[in-house]
């Protein structure tokens, strides 16, 4: 197996740890424009194998694709990482001529690739790379709602004392501040609804901390997270290498669930060596729905502005 990350910054090279210390593919490329910067990292990473034991080949090259031909799996992570004051947004402009970019230029190299988007406005970006590139939507799967979702289980875990590998809780929606839903109806500790253990004040709480939690981020440490989302990105990638069929949150493109089409948007999907296989239906209640369809309204005005390119 072949795994290439397009962004050596610190969510790709995050990611790139994750995936080799996995050992989910016998061959890692690490890429990235800026010249000998993906190439150091490789080599720092490569030198703590002995340390760690995983066999991983890490191949650092400064935009050469012709090293990434024949991949199974592509992340796609480059692009301008949000600072503080800024909204995903204003990220259109600059992001979607190089997603647009390296997914064309992946393909020429690696026509069977399945791709993972986690550049920035992320549902706007992963449907670019569905519309440029042609492939099948199956192919082409959104990152955010995989990291969205293990934000709302840390915050929920913090609120009840408990580890949060005990809660499972799904966010659907838009990856956005304002756009994204945290399902605490929906949500469990052990098996048992988290109501039974905390005030509707408190779930209110957890979902509007979940909601800003990207931005508490941003402005503590003065960019985008990296540990979180490139743990969130190695998950699908060995769910999708080691044909795992997990139920993940992950923006993937609709036709008449949750009562959108032409639009990509986090939604629980079975993930599996063809890519995301599955829609779930969670059945939403009203007030859910109102709230996923306000979301999708949020995520189309955004995907509108890449018509005026």
């Amino acid at each position: 197996m072949k795994v290439t990350v397009v962004g050596a910054g610190a969510v790709g090279a995050t990611c790139a740890d994750n995936i080799a210390r996995l050992e989910l593919c016998e061959e890692l490329v690490l890429l990235d424009i800026r010249e000998g910067f993906a190439e150091g990292k490789s080599i720092d990473m490569m030198q703590t194998a002995s340390l760690l034991g995983f066999d991983t080949k890490i191949i650092g090259s400064t935009n050469d694709y012709a090293k990434t031909a024949n991949s199974d799996v592509v992340v796609i992570t480059s692009g301008l990482p949000r600072k503080p004051g800024m909204t995903r947004e204003e990220l259109i402009g600059i992001n979607a001529g190089i997603v647009k970019g390296v997914t064309e230029s992946i393909l020429k190299h690696s026509p069977k690739a399945i791709f993972v988007i986690i550049s920035n406005p992320m549902d706007t970006m992963t449907y670019l790379a569905l519309k440029s590139s042609g492939i099948s939507k199956n192919r082409i799967i959104g990152m955010g709602g995989a990291l969205d979702s293990s934000r709302f289980n840390y915050y929920l875990s913090q609120a009840i004392g408990c580890s949060p590998n005990e809660i499972q809780g799904f966010v659907v929606g838009g990856h956005g501040d304002t756009t994204m839903i945290p399902l605490t109806r929906l949500a469990t500790y052990q098996g048992s609804p988290v109501s039974n253990f905390l005030s509707a004040d408190a779930l209110k709480k957890v979902a509007a901390d979940t909601m800003i939690g990207g931005a508490t981020l941003t402005a503590l440490i003065g960019t985008s997270a990296w540990y979180a989302p490139g743990a969130a990105c190695a998950q699908m990638v060995e769910s999708i290498l080691r044909n795992e069929k997990r139920l993940i949150t992950c923006s993937v493109s609709l036709d008449g669930e949750y009562g959108q089409k032409d639009i990509c948007m986090g939604v629980p999907v079975i993930i599996g060596r063809n890519g995301w296989e599955k829609i779930i239906d969670l059945k939403l209640n009203a007030e859910e729905q109102a709230a996923f369809s306000k979301s999708a309204d949020a995520v189309r005005s955004m995907n509108n502005v890449l018509s005026t390119l």
